[in-house]
C-alpha cells in the first residue's frame, strides 16, 4: 500500500508580501486530497505590470487536480487574502468556509463577479471545526488589523498544523478579538506538528504595540490643528477608523467618512455586530456647512491609489472639499513597499498647497497588524511546534524566520512559492518544485503572466510603436506608397523629415530590391519591413520600436 503523506504548497504569499494562496494535501503521492487556504491579490506597478488591475496566483496546478480538492478556507477579509475569490471561483466552484465578517465580504466579492453566494458557509470559532476530506479545520481567533482574523488549526492523520494567517499580539485591539495566550496553549496540548507562520515583521526588534495606544496621541495631534483635518488609513482597518473617528470627536470635531470602500467596511462591521459603538458621523453632503476648524474627514487612499480620495484631494478637489494652507493631512498607515513613489507624489502635492502632512515616521500614529520578532518568538514558545515553515514575507523574511526557529531547535525550511514540502517525516523536506506563476486581471479579462500581452505593452512603452500599411496588387507588386504611423517616438534632429517619412522611404527602398520570393510571402514581407523599421529607428532616434505590419493583397477578378 502506498504511503500517505502530508504536503504544504504555497502558490502565493511565500517570498513576497501579499497574494496569499496556500495548498495543503494528504494521502498517497498522486492521490492526495487537498484544501485551499486564501485566495489573495497583490497590486500592479507601472514598471512591471503597466495597465494591469490586479495580480493573483496562477492556480493551474490545483485546477489540474480539482476533483481531489475539498474546500476553500479564508483566514480573514484583507484583499491579499480574499481579493481573488470572485475572480477565481468560476474555475473552483468549491465550498467556502469563513467566519461571519469575512463571509459578508466573501459574498460581496462573489456577487461582484456574478458568482453564487450559497457556497459560503459561516463557521464559529475554534473549537468548532469543519471536516473536509482528511482535514479537520478550526478557526482560532487572532488579533489583526481587520475583524475576525483567524489562524487555522488543521488536524490531519499525520498531525496538527497551525496556519497563522496574519496576526499580532494585541491585548486591547479596540475592535475584534484580543490576543489570548491560553487559546494557543490549549491548541498545543495535543502537540503541534507544524507551525506555518506569518513572517512580515520578523526584522522588527521590539514587541508590537496595541491599537489602543493610538487614541491619545492622535487626539492630541488633532486638537493642535488649526484648519481642516483629513486622515487616511486602510479602509479595511475598522479598528483604526474607529480610533481616528473617536479621536476627532474627543478633539471637538464633526466626522465625515468619504470613500465607498470605507463606508462598505464600516457597514459590514456594523451589520455583523462587530462594530457597535462607532462615533457619530455627518453625511458628506453636509461637510461644506461645517467650519473647517471643527471638521475631520476620513478618506481612502493611504497607499497612493490614483482614484482614491487622498489622490483626488492632492489633485485639487474631492467631493467638493479642497485643502488649503494650514490644513492637516494624516497618514495613519504604513506605506507598503512598492507604493512609496505614489504616496510621495501625494505628499509633495499637499506640501505645494501648504498643507501640513503627518506620517508615521515617529511611530505615534500607526501600529502594525503583524507580529514583530519578540511576538513571533512568544507564539513559538506557546505552540511548541516540531516544525516551523515561514510564510507571508519576502525571501529575506522567510530566511530570517527559519534561522530564528533553527536556533531554538525547531526544524525549519525555506519554502517560497512553488515549493512543495512534505510535513509527515521527522523533518520538513522539499519533495517537488512546481511552476508558481501569476494571473492578471487586465481590464475585465483574466490573462496569464506569460501570455505576452503585458510584455508587449512594456516593450511599446520602452521602445515606441510603428504601424506600417501597404497594398500588394494582383501581380505581387507594391501598389502606391507605404504608409507609416509612429507612436511614442520622437522625430530625429537635424533633418526636415519626420521619422515616419524616413521609415516610408527606407521601406520602399527595401521593397524595390526585394525578390519575388519575399513579395509573395506575407511572413517574409513582414520580417523585411520590421527589420527596416528597427534599423532606421535605431540609427535616427536610438530606439528599436515594436512594429505592426498590415499587408493588403488585391485579388484578380
Amino acid at each position: 500500500m502506498a504511503r500517505n503523506r502530508l504536503i504544504y504548497l504555497p502558490l502565493g504569499g511565500a517570498g513576497e508580501i501579499g497574494m496569499n494562496c496556500y495548498v495543503y494535501g494528504y494521502g498517497p503521492k498522486g492521490q492526495e486530497r487537498f484544501i485551499l487556504v486564501d485566495t489573495g491579490v497583490t497590486f500592479p506597478d507601472m514598471d512591471g505590470t503597466p495597465g494591469v488591475n490586479l495580480i493573483m496566483a496562477d492556480i493551474s496546478w490545483l485546477l489540474g487536480r480539482l476533483d481531489r480538492v475539498e474546500a476553500i478556507f479564508i483566514t480573514h477579509a484583507h484583499e491579499d487574502h480574499i481579493g481573488a475569490l470572485g475572480l477565481l471561483y468560476g474555475d473552483l466552484n468549491l465550498p467556502i468556509y469563513v467566519r461571519p465578517f469575512t463571509a459578508a465580504i466573501a459574498r460581496l466579492k462573489l456577487e461582484e463577479r456574478g458568482r453564487r453566494i450559497d457556497a459560503v458557509t459561516e463557521v464559529a470559532p475554534f473549537p468548532e471545526t469543519v471536516t473536509a476530506g482528511p482535514f479537520t479545520v478550526g478557526f482560532l481567533p487572532v488579533a489583526h488589523s481587520i475583524p475576525e482574523s483567524s489562524a487555522l488549526v488543521i488536524d490531519t492523520p499525520a498531525g496538527r498544523v497551525v496556519h497563522t494567517g496574519d496576526f499580532k499580539l494585541d491585548h486591547n485591539p479596540v475592535v475584534g478579538e484580543a490576543f489570548d495566550p491560553d487559546s494557543l496553549r490549549k491548541v498545543s496540548d495535543r502537540g503541534v506538528l507544524a507551525l506555518v507562520c506569518d513572517s512580515t515583521n520578523v526584522f522588527s526588534p521590539t514587541a508590537g504595540r496595541s491599537e489602543s495606544t493610538l487614541t491619545a496621541p492622535i487626539t492630541e495631534l488633532i486638537r493642535s490643528a488649526k484648519g481642516l483635518v483629513v486622515a487616511t488609513t486602510f479602509a479595511s482597518n475598522v479598528a483604526r477608523l474607529k480610533t481616528l473617528a473617536q479621536a476627532g470627536v474627543d478633539a471637538g470635531r464633526s466626522i465625515v467618512v468619504m470613500g465607498r470602500a470605507m463606508k462598505k467596511m464600516i457597514a459590514v462591521a456594523q451589520a455583523t455586530g462587530i462594530l457597535t459603538d462607532f462615533p457619530p458621523t455627518v453625511p458628506q453632503e453636509d461637510a461644506a456647512k461645517i467650519p473647517r476648524d471643527n471638521l475631520m474627514i476620513l478618506v481612502t487612499g493611504s497607499q497612493g491609489e490614483r482614484r482614491a480620495g487622498s489622490a483626488q484631494m492632492a489633485n485639487g478637489k474631492y467631493n467638493g472639499i479642497t485643502l488649503r494652507e494650514g490644513d492637516m493631512f494624516l497618514f495613519s498607515s504604513k506605506t507598503i513597499p512598492g507604493n512609496e513613489v505614489s504616496v510621495n507624489r501625494i505628499v509633495n502635492a499637499f506640501s505645494e498647497m501648504g498643507v501640513d502632512v503627518v506620517d508615521d515616521c515617529n511611530g505615534l500614529y500607526h501600529v502594525s497588524g503583524h507580529a514583530n520578532r519578540p511576538d513571533l518568538e512568544t507564539v513559538h514558545e506557546l505552540l511548541k511546534p516540531k516544525f516551523l515553515i515561514p510564510m507571508h514575507g519576502e525571501h529575506r523574511h522567510l530566511r530570517e524566520h527559519a534561522r530564528i526557529a533553527s536556533a531554538k531547535g525547531i526544524a525549519s525550511i525555506i519554502a517560497p512559492n512553488g515549493t512543495m514540502v512534505e510535513l509527515s517525516g521527522n523533518a520538513p523536506r522539499i519533495v517537488e518544485h512546481i511552476e508558481a506563476g501569476r494571473r492578471y486581471l487586465d481590464g475585465n479579462v483574466l490573462i496569464g503572466a506569460l501570455d505576452g500581452i503585458v510584455r508587449d505593452r512594456i516593450r511599446m512603452a520602452l521602445n515606441g510603436h510603428v504601424a506600417v500599411s501597404m497594398v500588394i496588387d494582383e501581380d505581387d507588386e507594391p501598389l502606391g506608397g507605404v504608409w507609416v504611423e509612429t507612436h511614442g517616438l520622437p522625430d530625429p534632429l537635424g533633418t526636415e523629415h519626420s521619422l515616419a517619412e524616413l521609415m516610408e522611404e527606407g521601406i520602399e527602398y527595401q521593397l524595390q530590391r526585394a525578390g519575388e520570393k519575399v513579395l509573395t510571402s506575407d511572413e517574409a514581407l513582414e520580417e523585411l519591413i520590421t527589420r527596416a523599421v528597427r534599423k532606421i529607428g535605431q540609427e535616427m532616434v536610438g530606439k528599436r520600436p515594436e512594429c505592426r505590419v498590415m499587408i493588403n493583397r488585391l485579388v484578380a477578378g
